[in-house]
């Protein structure tokens, strides 16, 4: 299926590895010129040769941390420059740490907040006036599953992502009559080094092996095993998509069936 998005101008936060990386990859496999960003300069560099060597879409990178306070004026100055435009945003951060509700301090409340959901809600509305003015855009937001089943031992990511339902679900009714969707997307267990060091705290909370943690993990799964990030990749891209305009305001799982709501 062509996805209609060959041309387009895409800013993925937080791709120098993982989900980001893998919903970028797949953007510029459909043609797309996307701009990926993160803390780590050599691996985005090494992410853009990969992805230009294919020869489909093109990229480049930038680098930046969402915790600094000219995070928004350095991001927004790259978009300009290195891509001249923008048509579709990823929101992506990293996840905080593991812990509790009692472990919910105000500090890391404080921290979190500002990384997880201001910076993401702040440069959503900093570009929103273009692509109103385009009368095309996608903004796509990568939560989690815990949003709609809360993830024991991750307390703070359940709370700080579960903000961004609410937010994501009245943006997209604001800005649908301006030909622009917006949508969450919720990552199951895809396995990442992100994964990798959640069942490594698990196994220690629970005095077990980290591969005791995994199998139970995986049982728990009905697709009997952990997603790829090219699987995630994809779903991401599809909603980036033209032929995903009729798709707003929605929280798409990508778990293989483990989430036990409705």
């Amino acid at each position: 299926m062509d996805l209609g998005i060959t041309g387009k101008r895409a800013l993925v936060l937080a791709s120098s590895r993982g989900l980001g990386l893998g919903i970028a990859t797949a953007l510029a496999r459909e043609g797309v010129h996307v701009l990926l960003c993160g803390r780590n300069g050599e691996r985005l560099a090494e992410n853009c040769k990969a992805i230009n060597a294919e020869g489909r879409g093109k990229a480049d990178w930038v680098w930046a941390d969402l915790s600094d306070d000219d995070f928004i004026e350095n991001i927004t100055k790259a978009v300009r420059e290195k891509l001249g435009g923008l048509d579709i945003l990823v929101n992506n951060t990293g996840g905080p740490t593991p812990g509790t509700s009692e472990d919910m301090s105000a500090d890391k409340l404080e921290t979190f907040f500002q990384t997880m959901v201001l910076r993401v809600i702040t440069l959503t509305n900093t570009f929103l006036p273009e692509l109103k003015t385009q009368g095309w855009g996608r903004i796509l937001t990568v939560a989690s599953s815990g949003v709609i089943e809360p993830i024991a031992n991750l307390a703070l990511s359940n709370t700080l992502r579960g903000a961004l339902v609410g937010w994501n679900k009245t943006l997209a009714t604001e800005v649908a009559g301006n030909g622009i969707t917006a949508n969450l997307i919720l990552p199951g267990r895809i396995h990442t080094d992100r994964i990798d060091e959640l069942d490594g705290a698990n196994a220690k909370r629970q005095g077990k092996s980290v591969d005791e943690v995994r199998a139970a993990s995986i049982k728990s799964i009905p697709a009997g095993r952990l997603g790829t990030v090219e699987e995630f990749g994809a779903v991401g891209a599809f909603l980036c998509s033209t032929q995903a305009a009729y798709v707003t305001g929605s929280m798409i799982r990508v778990d293989g069936g483990a989430a036990k709501s409705l």
